[in-house]
């Protein structure tokens, strides 16, 4: 999963509020909003955001590993529970 290290934020410090951001048509308003709820980014945007910054991409976002989801009691059970009455076997 990739996160996001205060993109905005570090754009702020940089000289580029949102005001600006949308002003001089860097980022559109749903690149902004995207930003903000952390949702993917497209490599168009994260080129502009480091060409704003004069960084690497490593220096706005971070990959890191999710948990392997849980199974659900259910699942376990239809997983126990297979039918392999079709499945031939070696005598």
């Amino acid at each position: 999963m990739i996160i996001y290290k205060d993109i905005l934020k570090k754009l702020s410090n940089a000289g580029y509020n949102t005001n600006r951001l949308r002003k001089e048509r860097l980022l559109s308003e749903s690149t902004i909003q995207g930003i903000r709820e952390g949702k993917p980014l497209t490599a168009k945007t994260i080129d502009t955001v480091c060409l704003l910054l004069n960084c690497q991409p490593n220096n706005i976002m971070q990959v890191v590993r999710e948990a392997p989801e849980k199974k659900s009691s259910t699942e376990k059970t239809e997983e126990a529970t297979q039918d392999f009455s079709d499945v031939p076997f070696m005598n």
